[in-house]
């Protein structure tokens, strides 16, 4: 692998690590691949969660690459396959990733950690959108993030520089753990592995059925499951681990879950 992003397999659990000092910044060819290890992931039927992280203990990530942007590189070039960071825009992507946030999350930084399922934050993460103080805008930021805080805070951090710390993102329930730095990866590898012992399919019908009804009602997304139009809701229905399940239960024993 290129040495900018590193990859590990640990059993059914992929660790991908940006690696480009000093900010762990993103250029185009940087997303392209990681966009080639996002779509190995969705396809290897044997991996069920990725964690993202970077090295080192100041950046997670700094977003797009304004030394590139400098040199010529166009605010909107070819990110590949999942968009900008590999993921956020990866069709069919149903499994977990989880986001290991070790430091500044900064633009296109902060926007792969709310296009996480999950997110582990170090006590001296931050997170900050600065684009407007460079004259763009943060594409999927200014749609996400109204929809994952208070509205005034939203468009302070998108028009006003504010800077959020890893104790506010927990506040507003923008992170789900904040650690020592030190048990950062121990952290979000436990969730990981908690991930792994539960059902593949019934965690992507999680998924899927999360974004399909996310802007819906409760009502509109009750009818849409039961309309029979969600193949992944209907795949875990008919699936052999929905019998596995309940049986195991009864056995007294663990699941053996197949996929299938």
């Amino acid at each position: 692998m290129n040495e900018a992003v590193r990859v590990s397999r640990r059993e059914a659990v992929l660790e991908v690590t940006l690696d480009r000092p000093r900010a762990n910044a993103i250029d185009a060819a940087t997303s392209r691949l990681l966009g080639e290890v996002f779509t190995s992931f969705r396809d290897d039927p044997g991996l069920r969660v990725a964690i993202f992280t970077g090295t080192g203990e100041r950046f997670f990530c700094a977003g797009w690459d304004l030394a590139a942007a400098a040199e010529g590189e166009a605010y909107e070039s070819d990110y590949g396959a999942g968009g900008f960071g590999g993921f956020p825009e990866l069709p069919g992507l149903d499994k977990p990733v989880i986001a290991a946030v070790n430091g500044m999350a900064v633009g296109g930084g902060f926007e792969l950690v709310m296009s996480s399922d999950l997110v582990v934050a170090a006590d001296h993460a931050t997170f900050f959108l600065p684009e407007a103080a460079v004259g763009v805008i943060p594409d999927a930021g200014t749609v996400r993030l109204p929809k994952l805080l208070p509205g005034p805070l939203a468009t302070e951090m998108l028009i006003a520089g504010r800077r959020l710390t890893a104790p506010e993102a927990l506040q507003f329930g923008l992170v789900n753990e904040v650690v020592a730095s030190p048990e950062l990866l121990d952290t979000a590898r436990g969730m990981a592995d908690r991930i792994v012992a539960l059902a593949p399919l019934a965690v992507a019908a999680i998924l899927d059925i999360r974004q399909r009804t996310e802007a819906r009602t409760v009502q509109e997304g009750l009818a849409l499951m039961r309309s029979g139009e969600i193949e992944s809701y209907r795949r875990m229905l008919a699936s052999e681990d929905a019998e596995e399940g309940p049986r195991a239960f009864a056995e007294k024993r663990d699941p053996v879950w197949r996929g299938r």
